[in-house]
């Protein structure tokens, strides 16, 4: 039975996981995927409400600046395209402390499980990170595997004037 005291925000991201457990093999979505969902889904029984469009476009979208909504549940992987946010994604420091899942006892009961999709195997993620600066975590560590730095540098300037 549908529930009208869903947050627009919590719509929003229901109907984006509701597309990544349907297309797994998408790795994100258009704006007007996203809409069309979430008036497909209808949670709230009503028809879709005005603020959807404004939380797919700015408030859930954890890589743009708030205004005023500070959520992390959506990132935007292209102009015009957003997936779920995972920890680990960059986002805006005014939104690091955001909102990144609807509360599981806030839903009816039909979309409970896509809070434990999402936490037990869209976050995890196998701890692969989207950051490629934070990729490069490890990169080089061979050099070090017989020696201390100290010793590793003493080697390098050994054959300077």
């Amino acid at each position: 039975m549908p529930s009208t005291h869903i947050k627009v925000a919590d719509e929003v991201w229901l109907a984006t996981a509701a597309l990544h457990l349907e297309h797994p093999n998408q790795m994100d979505f258009s704006i007007g995927e996203i809409m069309a969902k979430v008036e497909k889904e209808s949670a709230t029984g009503k028809p879709l409400r005005p603020g959807v469009r404004v939380h797919v476009h700015l408030h859930c979208v954890a890589n743009k600046a708030p205004n005023p909504g500070r959520y992390r549940m959506l990132y935007e992987s292209a102009p015009g395209r957003r997936r779920l946010f995972r920890p680990g994604d960059p986002c805006h420091p005014q939104r690091l402390t955001g909102k990144e899942v609807p509360t599981r006892d806030a839903l009816p009961a039909q979309y409970r499980s896509l809070v434990d999709w999402y936490c037990q195997q869209y976050a995890s993620a196998n701890g692969q990170t989207t950051d490629p600066v934070l990729a490069l975590r490890g990169l080089g560590k061979e050099i070090w595997a017989n020696e201390d730095a100290d010793a590793y540098i003493r080697r390098q300037r050994a054959d300077w004037q």
